[in-house]
């Protein structure tokens, strides 16, 4: 039976970073070409999947991929029916490697609308999430993007946040709600003051045991989530690497000491299918390495 109170206590106190390895329909291609799988290496959508999963496994199964720097690991749906060493991939993180499973439940984006884009509906979601925790899944993630600092538009993007949340959080689980600002945004600095307004607004009006975690891009004032980081409802503000290089994001992860790392590219940057299993463990342990010391920093 999973326990998720330790999964609870090493959420909130480990010390380590979240990985991100939920890379969905519309990401893959692009991760996979960046791990040196082109295109025309898969002909179909189960051949793409199948390249991914064999990414994920080959990271998970790697030495320096365990809770001594990872202490969580976000999951695309489908790779919860996918198996390492015959064990399904969230139960053999858990279990293997003491990493604490979530899932990422969005299904894309809307259109631009008032400088954001919201979730777009999620169909069978309590279907999912009734289906998630008997796996040993701790939480979920939920991923919108603010593009302007436009009032409206970033307190709509948290309604729409805390509304799934709210959902989440009755199915016995812990949402990581997800409002990235687009790092290239010409305001992202006031959309960072606004956002961060707005979610200690809905933070605040939560219950006993209503508690969430937040993913927020690295912004440009440090210490801006802090006052969110401290709140008694939040169990871990983590930042999200947004397309900033591992050794940018490091450095200002290192500056919001509040903060610990939920990273995808920067993760994997430099990994290569043909690598060696030799050179590909020193790379990811090296990036590993780098992204745990700026979280603990």
């Amino acid at each position: 039976m999973t326990d998720f109170a330790k999964m609870r206590d090493q959420m909130e106190n480990g010390s380590g970073f979240i990985a991100a390895l939920d890379q969905s329909g519309g990401s893959t291609p692009k991760a996979l070409a960046l791990y040196g799988v082109d295109a025309s290496d898969y002909g179909s959508e189960d051949e793409m999947f199948a390249e991914i999963q064999r990414m994920r496994a080959r990271i998970i199964l790697s030495p320096d991929f365990t809770n001594q720097k990872v202490i969580g690991a976000i999951l695309f749906e489908k790779t919860l029916h996918e198996q390492i060493e015959g064990q399904a991939v969230p139960s053999y993180l858990w279990e293997k490697r003491g990493v604490v499973p979530f899932l990422k439940i969005d299904k894309g984006l809307q259109d631009e609308a008032d400088g954001v884009q919201l979730l777009k509906p999620i169909p069978g979601l309590a279907e999912t999430l009734a289906a998630a925790r008997p796996m040993g899944i701790y939480g979920t993630k939920e991923r919108s993007v603010v593009h302007q600092a436009n009032a409206d538009g970033v307190k709509a993007i948290v309604d729409n946040q805390f509304e799934v949340a709210h959902e989440v959080i009755a199915a016995g689980m812990v949402p990581i709600i997800e409002p990235e600002v687009n790092i290239h945004s010409e305001t992202k600095a006031e959309a960072e003051a606004m956002l961060a307004e707005a979610l200690m607004t809905q933070t605040e009006a939560l219950g006993d045991g209503q508690d969430i975690m937040l993913k927020l891009t690295l912004p440009e004032q440090p210490g801006i989530y802090d006052a969110l980081a401290d709140h008694p409802r939040v169990q871990r503000v983590v930042a999200l690497s947004g397309g900033y290089s591992t050794d940018d994001a490091s450095a200002r992860l290192a500056q919001n000491h509040k903060m610990i790392a939920s990273f995808s590219r920067a993760l994997t940057e430099g990994l290569q299918r043909d690598m060696s299993d030799d050179g590909f463990h020193a790379a990811l342990g090296g990036n590993i390495d780098q992204i745990y010391r700026a979280s603990v920093a």
